[in-house]
């Protein structure tokens, strides 16, 4: 990848959180904002990035254009450490959250929130685990217009040399996006799970596919 002096991946600061709690929310529908199917940017940013942020901000890194964070990875060493904390410290105090805001009862969140239950219910929501050889995960987002300059591929480089720098074994991730997907595969992941999820059916009138990649990084 050729050297361009208008990207700079570096470490995630706290002076950054504010700009990756916005691109989430910007590119939360398989690279899509938001606002089609949830109104309240500031629980779903809680939802997507406060673990990372909060409780494992070293494993983050961001992509700067011109000063401006246009991308961000976001990772965590042990997926079974992070799911422990986000069930311990964060959901309650989110739901609380929600309520105080009104979140749940807008009719925007209502209808998604439905369509999650009826998902579950079919039991799309259910997924094998792959922490044994895959212990690690990672989220990665960049904003439309900055795609394709190959700074999520360099993210992405960063990130696992971080990871085998503290001898994890394997990381894994999900995507509802075919053309993540492909580019996940290019890098070198493999397909571990594939599924589908119904429940963005309700406006996209399609199902979307749901993918689990993971790659080995040693033993």
């Amino acid at each position: 990848m050729p050297h361009d002096p208008a990207f700079i991946i570096r470490k995630y600061e706290q002076k950054d959180r504010a700009a990756v709690r916005e691109i989430a929310c910007l590119t939360a529908l398989m690279g899509e904002p938001s606002a089609v199917f949830f109104d309240d940017d500031e629980i779903l940013a809680d939802a997507l990035t406060l673990y990372f942020t909060d409780h494992e901000p070293e494993s983050c890194w961001v992509v700067e254009c011109e000063k401006k964070v246009v991308g961000y990875l976001l990772g965590a060493v042990d997926a079974e450490r992070s799911r422990k904390i986000t069930a311990q410290k964060i959901v309650f105090a989110l739901v609380m959250k929600a309520l105080r805001r009104g979140t749940i009862f807008r009719w925007k969140n209502i209808r998604f929130f439905f369509h999650v239950l009826l998902s579950a219910l079919k039991g799309e929501l259910k997924a094998p685990v792959f922490l044994k050889d895959y212990p690690a995960t990672l989220h990665i987002n960049i904003l439309k217009g900055y795609r394709g300059t190959g700074r999520g591929s360099a993210l992405i480089q960063t990130a696992l040399g971080y990871l085998r720098s503290k001898a994890v074994k394997g990381v894994h991730f999900a995507t509802m996006s075919d053309q993540a997907g492909q580019f996940y595969s290019k890098l070198g992941f493999q397909l571990l799970f594939q599924g589908k999820r119904s429940y963005f059916r309700y406006f996209l009138g399609q199902d979307t596919p749901f993918y689990i990649y993971g790659m080995r990084l040693s033993g």
